[in-house]
């Protein structure tokens, strides 16, 4: 490939990615990404083939950056202070979606259904990441930290569902405005209260941090 195939490649994946995050799989067309990345149909279809073709490039893309966040993130975990590391892991998380808001915008409109003919994908990238995470924790769970009583799984769903929620669509204010993770203020609040569910939640010592 050369470099102008390669920056028409990278476009291509650009573009289908924001219109993918914004209006789904279903409610996206070939023609759109073409006209966004202002090419035509046949360069589009030359670089990374037809619709589902590209819809799992972007797919893969947001599942690699996604794991090496995570990564990045559970190497840190243990730490001198392993109350901090789990709150830490959460706020890692947090971050990623908030600097990445298309990642968890592509996987609510899996949650609601989009390109549900495409079926493989939770199973080949969510459930991977969702068991190493909570592989990660079982040693806080065995060593008394997290309360025996924790439901592990369903916490580390539980940030996922909230986080999504949040950098997806925020929150409404006072005046009905919406308050998406862009606003410091919503995000500082937001951020403290999903401390204090987690902390909670696992039956952590001591007072959210």
């Amino acid at each position: 490939m050369t470099p102008g195939e390669s920056t028409q490649a990278a476009l291509i994946l650009k573009v289908a990615t924001h219109l993918f995050a914004a209006l789904g799989y279903d409610g996206t067309s070939t023609r759109q990404i073409a006209e966004a990345a202002g090419l035509n149909i046949a360069t589009v279809n030359y670089h990374v083939g037809g619709k589902r073709e590209l819809y799992l490039a972007v797919m893969e893309a947001a599942h690699q950056a996604e794991k090496a966040a995570l990564e990045r993130a559970l190497e840190r975990l243990p730490g001198d202070d392993p109350v901090a590391a789990l709150h830490r892991l959460t706020d890692d998380y947090l971050d990623f979606c908030v600097d990445h808001p298309e990642v968890p915008a592509l996987w609510m409109h899996r949650w609601l259904s989009d390109a549900g003919d495409i079926t493989q994908l939770e199973r080949q990238y969510v459930k991977p990441l969702m068991e190493t995470v909570t592989a990660a924790l079982r040693p806080a769970v065995e060593s008394g930290l997290i309360s025996p009583d924790a439901d592990v799984e369903y916490t580390v769903w539980t940030v996922v569902w909230a986080v999504h929620g949040f950098a997806k669509g925020g929150v409404l204010d006072a005046e009905g405005r919406r308050r998406a993770a862009g606003d410091r203020a919503a995000l500082r609040r937001f951020r403290a209260h999903l401390h204090r569910v987690v902390h909670r939640t696992l039956g952590l010592p001591g007072d959210p941090r």
